[in-house]
């Protein structure tokens, strides 16, 4: 090995052609020179074993393995030592598109899909492999991420056709990474629909991801059109849920009727089944009253009159029955918003440089886990927590300290961006009084800070408020009888 020559051991060594003909001289220039070499290989093999100790076992096993996948996409760029042509046929299309080459040894290494096809079927000897419903530019994203991991890029254009194909050919890497772009992107109009796509290929940390997200924002989901485009079944399920945050059960009822009115030829059939998933006892009672007097409800048939007197015959019971009714009925019980979970959060930090990673303690599990990982690099923020979310505040990137603001909801498990401070700051001192968010002092990459700035997360803008009367950076604050 380059570098690890024992200079000693090297000066000990003796040019073959000094040495004396004699027998005497002969057998100690060769023991001379046994005892050189067994003397520098000592010392090679030391210094090797000092500098595999110094680089660490990981470092090494990372390094080849980073190598070996390059020397692998390079014979694959090549079509050197390639064995099968993958080819991708779409739903639809007539023929195939143009194959990708690849190495059969490499992807079954990859999915177990590629080592079920090329050890027990009929494509183990073909040379041209065509693969059916999969859009080809998901098949070649997905061959060139099998090579080289870093080349994978998703975007709101290629997630559905990569997650489906990454799916069928199971390859987890790829279906991972879909999952939680899709969880990342999440919005009151695409919610309902990255649910029904996650349960349509099986992801099932997707779907309770976005089934959260629709708890959640209920009241923003149901003005969507994907809202509109729900059959009954489904609205049905997602009404039944104790965990939708409603200010009060008629937002509820207003999200039944204006589906209904959406289609009344079709949908006015359902109105029934459906109301039976309204809590209509925990409306107040001059609102059941008016509404059950009104259209839609007045022109319905038995069964919603029904749940009309149902609700009504609740509101007569003695407040100290209600109860016990309550407990027979879940009609009549108050829907339970999701609680954030109580746990330990650590964000970021350096290992050596600034990272993205996020783990989590579960203090009721009493186990840690990996939670999402921030969007960016950082470490040296400030962390808070206002109404059950926690504001990664400022920190440094490993280049260039930042303003930005990262939000993290615990129950849903994903990062969304917030207000930028007004100025840099890492290594900042922040506290909470109330809803009001105070970043204190830090360093801006070129001196100490004795500004300080606040914002109310109801309204999400920073202000400068009373600077320090001394620069602080590494600071801590804390909030004493708030």
């Amino acid at each position: 090995m380059e570098g690890n020559v024992d200079p000693d051991g090297e000066r000990g060594l003796e040019d073959p052609s000094t040495a004396e003909g004699d027998g005497d001289r002969g057998r100690y220039s060769m023991l001379a020179r046994c005892a050189s070499q067994s003397s520098l290989d000592e010392s090679s093999q030391r210094r090797a074993g000092g500098d595999a100790g110094e680089m660490g076992e990981g470092a090494m096993g990372a390094r080849h393995a980073t190598a070996l996948l390059d020397a692998l996409s390079r014979l694959r760029c090549d079509a050197t030592l390639c064995d099968v042509r993958l080819q991708a046929q779409a739903e639809g299309a007539a023929e195939p598109a143009q194959g990708v080459w690849a190495h059969r040894a490499v992807l079954a290494a990859c999915s177990p899909y590629f080592r079920a096809m090329f050890t027990q079927f009929d494509e183990r000897t073909q040379e041209a492999v065509t693969i059916q419903n999969i859009e080809p530019i998901a098949l070649e994203v997905i061959i060139h991420y099998v090579y080289n991991p870093k080349s994978l890029v998703i975007t709101e254009d290629n997630v559905q056709s990569l997650l489906s194909a990454s799916s069928l050919l199971q390859v987890s890497g790829v279906r991972a990474a879909c999952c939680t772009f899709l969880a990342s992107v999440l919005a009151p109009d695409n919610a309902l629909g990255i649910r029904a796509f996650a349960e349509l290929h099986a992801c099932q940390d997707l779907k309770d991801c976005a089934a959260r997200y629709v708890h959640r924002h209920f009241v923003e989901v149901l003005e969507t059109e994907e809202f509109l485009s729900l059959t009954a079944e489904t609205l049905a399920q997602l009404l039944d849920s104790d965990r939708i945050m409603v200010p009060n059960e008629e937002v509820v009822l207003d999200a039944v009727i204006r589906w209904m009115q959406h289609n009344p030829e079709e949908r006015q059939q359902h109105l029934g089944a459906l109301l039976e998933h309204v809590r209509l006892p925990l409306l107040a009672r001059d609102v059941l009253v008016a509404r059950a007097a009104a259209e839609p409800l007045a022109g319905a048939g038995l069964r919603v009159k029904d749940l009309v007197i149902e609700a009504l015959s609740f509101h007569l019971l003695r407040p100290e029955r209600r109860a016990a009714a309550a407990a027979a009925c879940a009609r009549a019980r108050p829907r339970q918003p999701p609680r954030a979970p109580k746990m330990l959060l650590v964000v970021g930090g350096q290992a050596p440089k600034a990272i993205r990673s996020v783990e989590a303690l579960q203090l009721e599990a009493g186990a840690w886990r990996r939670a999402a990982d921030l969007p960016t690099r950082r470490c040296r923020a400030g962390l808070a927590v206002v109404a059950g979310k926690l504001y990664a505040v400022g920190g440094f990137n490993g280049t260039l300290r930042v303003r930005s603001v990262d939000i993290y909801d615990a129950c849903a498990d994903t990062w969304a961006p917030g207000p930028p401070l007004c100025a840099r700051r890492s290594t900042l001192g922040v506290a909470v009084i109330g809803n009001v968010i105070y970043a204190v002092g830090g360093f801006d990459g070129a001196s100490g800070l004795s500004s300080a700035e606040a914002m109310d997360a109801r309204e999400g803008v920073w202000r400068p408020v009373a600077s320090m009367s001394t620069r602080r950076s590494s600071v801590g604050v804390a909030v004493l009888g708030g």
